[in-house]
């Protein structure tokens, strides 16, 4: 899947920005990709670019729309469907995450086979998976989870792609879901694949790899989310990890989407573990990584501090103040797979 850029990127009208998570991951990652933003009437997202429209987009050059958001259901609104249309009179191609596929809309699918323009649907593979089979291959692996969906598991784990290269490791971000796969230009969108191949799509997408080789796993929902519980657990058991992080957001008192209570950190880390030890044993927690967006930073500092020493694990913002502790704390637990200097300054450090 090769999708053209510059990128425009459409908004739609979503009512906040976490509903175009999609749109933002693309521009904090690949800002050199976004060309612009199209936003409708009553649109509560900004991505900081140039508003333009679809005429504007192509006379400067962008080859692609990205529908960059996500909804209850991945539906394409009716009303969108105009816009999208006029992107590929326009001579631009169209790409989206969501569940529903460009081409089961008649008039966008005769629209894109009248101008010659490509449809691109991220979020299906035309991988055929087999069933996870829990064997234990060969590398390492690092899966973020969450207390809940939507508090940073996919921004983490890039973070720590960024900063474990810089410091010499051998690692690789996998991605599970469609803005990862924007990202990266390789993934499977797990929340896609029929549930008795989730787990295998995972051991697919993390193969046996060296044996010092970090492969840092994108997660998705929670496993006490009702929605989404089931795609997490068997996300986990493909991941096969060897160290999780877990993500959380503190300024949540309801999982989103629905009136449960988020769980106790304890919680999760107790049935990360009890869970993940079907297809290894050996998983361990290596660190929390939380959302402070809504805090000051005093308040932030003094969250992250006070998790640090009630789970007695490095506690980081990975956006506000790097991930450096937690890569401390791998290079600690698992030497074999750290740069010379890192396992230094590991030890020194314990």
């Amino acid at each position: 899947m090769q999708i053209a850029q510059p990128y425009l990127m459409f908004l739609g009208d979503v009512p906040d920005a976490l509903a175009a998570k999609t749109a933002y991951g693309i521009v904090d990652w690949r800002p050199e990709w976004c060309l612009g933003q199209l936003r409708l009437p009553g649109c509560a997202a900004d991505l900081g670019l140039p508003d333009l429209t679809v005429p504007e987009a192509a006379e400067r050059g962008a080859r692609t729309m990205v529908v960059g958001v996500v909804n209850a259901g991945g539906v394409l609104p009716e009303h969108w469907i105009p816009v999208i249309v006029a992107a590929i009179e326009a001579g631009l191609d169209v790409a989206t995450g969501l569940h529903v596929r460009l081409a089961e809309t008649p008039v966008i699918r005769d629209a894109a086979e009248r101008h010659g323009r490509k449809l691109f649907d991220v979020r299906h593979s035309d991988q055929r998976f087999a069933t996870g089979k829990g064997t234990k291959r060969r590398g390492l692996r690092l899966l973020t989870v969450g207390t809940d969906c939507s508090v940073g598991k996919k921004y983490t784990v890039l973070a720590l792609e960024r900063e474990m290269r810089a410091r010499g490791f051998d690692a690789d971000f996998r991605a599970t879901g469609q803005t990862g796969v924007f990202i990266s230009g390789r993934g499977v969108a797990i929340d896609a694949v029929v549930a008795d191949f989730i787990s295998g799509a995972v051991e697919w997408l993390s193969p046996a790899a060296a044996e010092g080789h970090w492969d840092l796993i994108e997660g998705q929902g929670s496993l006490f989310h009702p929605s989404f519980a089931g795609v997490s657990l068997g996300l986990l058991h493909g991941a096969q990890p060897d160290a999780f992080v877990v993500c959380h957001e503190p300024t949540r008192t309801h999982m989103r989407g629905v009136q449960h209570s988020l769980p106790a950190m304890d919680d999760v880390i107790e049935l990360t573990i009890r869970c993940g030890k079907l297809t290894n044993p050996a998983i361990r927690p290596v660190g929390i990584a939380v959302n402070t967006e809504a805090l000051g930073d005093v308040e932030a500092r003094a969250c992250l501090d006070m998790m640090a020493s009630e789970h007695a694990l490095p506690t980081v913002d990975p956006v506000r103040y790097g991930v450096g502790p937690i890569i401390d704390r791998l290079a600690a637990e698992f030497p074999d797979s750290a740069p010379a200097e890192s396992r230094r300054k590991a030890r020194a450090s314990a």
